[in-house]
């Protein structure tokens, strides 16, 4: 059932029935108006209250039938909101919990509209790539005001009902019911005040016919486009919601109504609103496993241990005390626990001054936090997580002595970012209860959280922990084991192609510059600087010795025997100035990379900043390809939202492989088959993997 109706005395209810959040599918549309109908038929009936079920009136559009005959069959959205204004007997929308996007523009149809405290209002149709398609852009600023309106559409973050009651001179809400609970019955009594009101015939007011105006017009539309632009230079949907907002106050209604959906017809066709809107549906597939049911039933998690105080040790346990979770620090010394427990107060001490924490959330969140220097003091915990360094000795040694004493049935995590979790799981008697948990660094402010599944790793420890990363506002992506898993194994070959455009001619500013210009959030080599070059320097040393075939640049390891190792000690591929990030390019690398190359007998040649992107993205592309066929990932949109949220790949662009399907999997294999012809580069790599290759020839995406 999509909609439900009911008649209560003299009043008939529409109760919009379609969880989670109610969303304006076809069958729900047709069914608002099969209940306006049998509402106007029915003499008894004097007023409709429309409203939803569950935890939202509504969410707004289906995502689901984007792009499909059904998003646009009739009934559509805009023939429902026009059957709700010229209904013959009063329609109020009594909105709580979620009003978003065509939800609201529906309740805006509505002659009379009541809200329950702490209803989240938004237009959020931007963070798509859209603007608002339903009459969003046209009404609200009557009834908001224009400045409260664009606000609210431009950002598309939700606003609390109570605070949009109190705009001056709002006509957004007729009545703020006392409590949600109330919201029904005062919502009864609203309709029946209205339905006396109009008795004589008079007419209802409509949303449509209220002014729209701005005093400083013009002006004022300059000043928000030139915002608009410094803010989402890759993004055209701000600035179209300027465009569309700016018709409200100089259109006639059903002129602005035309150039809303125009604009909206024509931005559901672009590349970036094709790639948020499959990011949207990613983001939401990334935490449904094919063969954990979601009804699995899953351990109870209320007490966490973390072994290791450093960054990454500090870092996670944040994330679960800012969740309210009761967090254990283990430490072999007194010194250290110190100085990461130092740390993190620190941290939370300058979220305080920058006004992002109350000082008794600072206090409340350190109070959940113990430290130990004793394994026996975190027996009792439901998970405990290793942050240790990143050596296989080391971990046995870590994994040997938590086997011994934790309790049956706690989950023990290993924050490893590349070692092999079967190998981890096989060091206790308990394979089944070992799961990697692999942070991005700094762990309590990037959301991607790698839940890497072992061979043995039980069902229900799957479950647990992929609930637990939403409660500590994780975006968890499921990988199989495999060197690297998903991101730092494709991010290993995107380095790779770095290194040989630097022998082949290129700077590394010139890759940084291509590449950011591109959309990503640093390029390779500041990257590198951020992560500490020693760390790929240690990889490549184990490189060398298990692959002895795999071709490297040495210009990093060069970087390396001199100390460059990054930020952390103001040098690198580029020099640092303490306390600031600027990266100032450094001449004696620009030297040290032009005598790799005379030694190396190479001319170097002028690389375009087209070859340097398709390179860099392409490596990426190719090995995710091989991931896909090997089901270390369970699927394309997986990859996708580990780059996005991990490796500051460009949102715009939607991830590598969305991006390659944007620009098509045959021109991909034959930019491969290029750079596999370049004798200074590796041209076993660039054979396009077999699930590639596959695809390709038969026309299809990822």
């Amino acid at each position: 059932m999509t909609a439900e109706y009911q008649v209560h005395g003299d009043v008939a209810v529409i109760t919009l029935n379609n969880p989670p959040v109610n969303g304006l599918g076809l069958s729900t549309r047709q069914a608002i108006v099969d209940g306006l109908e049998k509402a106007e038929n029915d003499p008894a009936v004097k007023a409709i209250v429309l409203t939803g079920a569950g935890k939202a009136f509504s969410g707004g559009a289906d995502i689901r039938e984007f792009g499909t005959p059904k998003a646009i069959q009739e009934p559509n959205l805009l023939s429902v909101i026009s059957r709700v204004e010229n209904t013959t007997k009063p329609v109020i929308a009594a909105v709580h919990s979620v009003c978003m996007g065509g939800g609201l523009e529906l309740a805006l149809g509505a002659h009379y509209r009541i809200a329950a405290p702490g209803c989240n209002v938004a237009l959020p149709e931007v963070k798509l790539g859209l603007i608002p398609g339903a009459g969003g852009t046209q009404r609200l600023p009557r009834v908001l005001g224009v400045e409260a309106a664009l606000n609210m559409i431009v950002s598309g973050e939700p606003v609390k009902s109570e605070m949009l009651a109190m705009l001056p001179g709002q006509k957004l809400f007729d009545k703020l019911a006392a409590s949600p609970e109330s919201l029904a019955e005062e919502a009864l009594a609203l309709a029946r005040e209205m339905a006396a009101k109009h008795a004589d015939g008079s007419a209802f007011p409509l949303v449509r016919n209220l002014p729209c105006k701005h005093k400083d017009g013009d002006a004022y539309f300059q000043f928000a486009r030139n915002m608009v632009k410094g803010m989402s230079k890759n993004f055209p949907a701000p600035a179209k919601c300027v465009d569309a907002v700016e018709a409200a106050t100089k259109k006639k209604f059903a002129d602005g109504m035309a150039f809303e959906r125009e604009i909206f017809i024509n931005l559901m066709w672009t590349s970036e609103c094709r790639s948020l809107r499959h990011l949207f549906t990613a983001e939401r597939a990334a935490s449904k496993i094919p063969d954990v049911p979601e009804d699995t039933p899953q351990r109870k998690i209320e007490k966490v241990a973390v072994i290791g105080a450093g960054t990454m040790g500090g870092g996670i346990s944040m994330n679960f005390l800012n969740a309210g979770i009761p967090v254990t620090i283990l430490e072999m010394k007194q010194e250290a626990l110190d100085r990461g427990v130092g740390v993190m107060r620190g941290n939370y001490e300058a979220q305080v001054k920058k006004g992002k924490l109350k000082q008794d959330k600072l206090d409340q969140r350190m109070g959940l936090l113990s430290t130990t220097l004793k394994y026996e003091d975190i027996a009792d915990a439901d998970l405990v997580i290793e942050a240790v360094f990143e050596d296989m000795g080391v971990k046995e040694t870590v994994f040997k002595k938590l086997d011994e004493v934790m309790k049956p049935g706690a989950i023990l995590a290993s924050n490893t970012s590349t070692l092999d979790v079967n190998k981890i799981a096989n060091f206790t008697k308990r394979p089944q209860d070992v799961v990697g948990l692999h942070f991005f660094s700094p762990a309590n402010v990037m959301k991607l959280l790698e839940v890497v599944r072992g061979d043995a790793t039980a069902k229900d420890v799957m479950a647990t922990v992929m609930t637990i990363s939403k409660k500590i506002k994780k975006v968890a992506v499921v990988s199989g084991v495999c060197d690297g898993f998903i991101g730092n194994r494709m991010i290993e070959q995107y380095g790779r192609q770095g290194g040989f455009l630097l022998d082949e001619g290129c700077t590394p500013e010139q890759v940084d510059k291509a590449i950011e210009k591109f959309g990503f959030a640093m390029g390779p080599f500041r990257m590198g600087d951020l992560a500490g070059n020693d760390i790929g320097w240690a990889i490549r040393k184990r490189r060398y010795v298990e692959k002895p075939d795999m071709k490297y640049s040495k210009t990093a390891d060069l970087l390396c025997e001199k100390g460059r190792f990054g930020q952390k000690v103001g040098k690198g591929w580029y020099d640092y100035v303490p306390g600031k990030r600027d990266a100032i390019p450094n001449a004696e690398v620009v030297q040290m990379i032009e005598e790799h190359r005379k030694a190396l007998g190479i001319t170097p040649r002028k690389i375009s900043d087209e070859e340097i992107v398709q390179r860099l993205v392409f490596s990426l592309v190719n090995e995710a390809a091989h991931i896909l066929e090997e089901g270390i990932a369970n699927k394309a949109s997986d990859i996708d939202v580990v780059y996005i949220f991990g490796y500051g790949f460009p949102v715009h662009r939607g991830g590598p492989l969305n991006y390659a399907n944007e620009v098509g999997l045959f021109n991909v294999v034959q930019a491969m088959k290029r750079f596999a012809k370049n004798p200074l580069d590796d041209a076993k790599f660039w054979e396009p993997a077999p699930l590639l290759a596959r695809l390709a020839a038969e026309g299809k995406t990822f």
